[in-house]
C-alpha cells in the first residue's frame, strides 16, 4: 500500500518532494522519485511485501522500464514462477511480478493480476507508458492534465490538485496507453441464471470455499495482518476466517470502537472471545468525535454524509489498529454481494437483482472504498476486503435471488449467515443489520452536533453555494468543512453520493 505521484512533464524535484510530503500518510517507511528522459516517477511506501528490497520506482535490468504502484498482488507468487525462465527478478516485490509481466506479455496480461493495485509502468525505449487500475477501483487513482497539456496521476485528489486545475478520477477495471487511450481489460459479469440451482447445501459450500481462499490471499504479507472486528456479521465471518487460516507467532489481533455502552463494542467482545483472537477495543468521546470530522473529510476527500458518519468510526478504529499491525481485513462488499440492503428486496427476478448488484459494485470506488482506503491510509495501514474477491463475487451473483433477497420471514443476508451457520456465535450470526455509525454510537451525536454548529442561515446560505442539494445540517457542515479543505471548485464533480443523506 503506498502513494503514487507521476508527470509525464517537467517537474521541479523540490515541486515533487512537496507532493510526495503531503502523501506521506500513504508511505511513512520511504519515499524516492525518479527523474526520466520522459517522465517523473515519485512514490511513498508503506512495507508490506519485500521488506528489505521493494522500495520503488522498480526497474527491469536495462533500466529503461519502471514501475510505480499502489496496492498488492495476490498471485504474485505464481505469477512469478511462470515468468522465473523468462526474465530476471531484481526484487522480492509483488509489484515487479506486475512490471515484468507487461513487459514479456503486453497490456492485455494486465486481467492475470489478482489484486487490488493502480500503477504507472513507464516505457523509456518506446517513449510510452501504461496506466491501470484494478476491477472494482479498490485502489484510488486520479489524472489531470498540467498547464502544457502533460498528463500527471495520483493516489489522491489533494497532491493532483497542486499541480492542475481539474482532475478526474481514474476508471477502474482500465488501462490507459498514449496510443490505445483507455481500455477496458476486465468488468465484471452477469452469470447464465438458466445454469442457476436452488439447492441451499451446493451454495453454502460454495460461499464456504470462495470466502475461506478470498481470506487465505490476503493474508499473505511480510508484516502482521490483523482483523477489523465491529461485531456484526460481515466483519465476524472475516475474524473467524483469518483465526482459521493464521499462520505464525502471532495471535490474530482484532480492533474494535466505539462510544461508552455501544453495540459494536459489546458485540465486538462476543465474537473475540468465541473466536479467540487478541482483542483491542477503543471508546472515544463525544468531544473526540467533533474533533475528528475535519480530520476525517480532509483524508476522506468527500462531504458525502453517510459516507462521512461511516468514516468516522473507521477513522478511530484504523488509528487504533495502526498501533499494532501493519494490516487489516475488512467487511467491505457483503452487503452488496448478498443483498444486505433492504431495497434490494424489490427484485425479485435473478437477471434483474444480479444487474443492480453490479450497478452497485460499480460504484463502490468513490464511496464506500473511497472510505475504506483514505481511513485506513490516514494512519499508514493497509486495509483488504477478501468479500470483494473476484470469485467471490462470481460465486455470489451465482445464487438465484429467491435465496438472496430479505422477505418478512428471513433476514437479510441469509444465504452468507447459511453458509456460516455454526461458525460464529449465533447472537451476531443472525444480528439484524445495523450501519457501522449506528452500532458505534456515532449517529446520534453527529446529529446533534450538526444542529448545534449550523444555524437556519447557514443551512440556506450553504445550499445557495452548493452545485447539489444538500439535505441535511450534517451535509452542509460536511460541504463547509469540505470547502475549507479544498478550494478547488471541481473537485467536486469527484463526490460520490449515496441515495440518502
Amino acid at each position: 500500500m503506498c502513494g503514487i505521484f507521476i508527470s509525464t512533464g517537467e517537474m521541479k524535484q523540490r515541486e515533487m518532494e512537496d507532493i510526495l510530503d503531503c502523501m506521506y500518510h500513504r508511505g511513512p517507511d520511504e519515499g524516492k522519485s525518479v527523474l526520466l528522459k520522459n517522465v517523473h516517477l515519485g512514490h511513498r511506501r508503506l512495507s508490506i511485501i519485500g521488506l528489505d528490497d521493494g522500495i520503488q520506482p522498480i526497474s527491469n535490468e536495462q533500466k529503461d522500464r519502471w514501475i510505480v504502484c499502489n496496492g498488492e498482488i495476490y498471485n504474485y507468487k505464481t505469477l512469478k514462477a511462470d515468468l522465473q525462465d523468462r526474465t530476471t527478478f531484481l526484487t522480492h516485490s509483488d509489484s515487479e511480478v506486475a512490471l515484468k509481466l507487461i513487459e514479456e506479455e503486453g497490456p492485455e496480461a494486465i486481467q492475470k493480476l489478482e489484486g487490488m493495485f493502480a500503477f504507472f509502468i513507464s516505457d523509456e525505449k518506446h517513449n510510452s507508458f501504461i496506466v491501470a487500475r484494478d476491477t472494482l477501483g479498490i485502489k484510488p487513482l486520479y489524472y489531470g492534465a498540467d498547464d502544457e497539456g502533460k498528463l500527471v496521476f495520483s493516489s489522491e485528489l489533494k497532491a493532483i490538485y497542486q499541480v492542475v486545475e481539474e482532475a478526474h478520477e481514474f476508471p477502474h477495471g482500465h488501462y490507459y496507453t498514449p496510443e490505445a487511450g483507455f481500455v477496458s481489460f476486465r468488468e465484471v459479469t452477469a452469470p447464465d441464471v438458466s445454469q442457476q440451482t436452488e439447492r441451499i447445501d451446493e451454495h453454502s459450500q460454495n460461499i464456504r470455499e470462495a470466502m475461506e481462499q478470498a481470506v487465505h490471499k490476503r493474508m499473505i504479507a511480510d508484516v502482521e495482518v490483523g482483523v477489523l472486528l465491529s461485531g456484526g456479521l460481515d466483519s465476524s465471518l472475516i475474524a473467524a476466517l483469518a483465526k482459521k487460516k493464521q499462520e505464525g507467532q502471532y495471535p490474530l489481533k482484532s480492533f474494535c470502537v466505539g462510544s461508552e455502552g455501544s453495540a459494536d463494542l459489546i458485540n465486538a467482545r462476543k465474537v473475540a472471545e468465541a473466536i479467540g483472537t487478541e482483542h483491542y477495543e477503543y471508546i472515544y468521546t463525544e468531544e473526540e468525535l467533533q474533533e475528528a470530522i475535519s480530520h476525517v473529510i480532509y483524508h476522506l476527500e468527500s462531504y458525502e454524509p453517510s459516507l462521512v458518519r461511516s468514516a468516522i468510526p473507521n477513522y478511530f478504529v484504523s488509528k487504533l489498529a495502526s498501533q499494532h499491525v501493519k494490516v487489516i481485513l475488512s467487511g467491505e462488499g457483503a452487503d452488496e454481494l448478498f443483498a444486505g440492503y433492504g431495497y434490494l428486496s424489490e427484485f425479485q427476478d435473478t437477471d434483474k437483482l444480479n444487474q443492480e448488484i453490479i450497478r452497485i459494485l460499480n460504484t463502490l470506488h468513490n464511496v464506500n472504498l473511497q472510505r475504506a482506503d483514505r481511513m485506513s491510509m490516514a494512519h499508514s495501514l493497509e486495509l483488504r476486503v477478501p468479500f470483494l474477491d473476484l470469485d467471490v463475487i462470481k460465486t455470489a451473483l451465482d445464487i438465484p435471488a429467491s435465496l438472496k433477497v430479505q422477505k418478512p420471514d428471513r433476514i437479510e443476508k441469509w444465504m452468507l449467515r447459511q453458509a456460516f451457520d455454526g461458525h460464529v456465535p449465533d447472537e451476531v450470526l443472525w444480528r439484524k443489520k445495523a450501519e457501522f455509525s449506528e452500532g458505534s454510537g456515532a449517529l446520534d451525536i453527529l446529529d446533534t452536533h450538526a444542529e448545534q454548529v449550523i444555524s437556519d442561515q447557514q443551512f440556506e446560505e450553504l445550499n445557495e453555494q452548493a452545485p447539489v442539494e444538500l439535505r441535511s445540517k450534517q451535509e452542509c457542515l460536511y460541504f463547509k468543512l469540505f470547502k475549507e479543505h479544498f478550494p478547488y471548485p471541481t473537485m467536486l464533480n469527484t463526490v460520490g453520493r449515496w441515495a440518502t443523506a
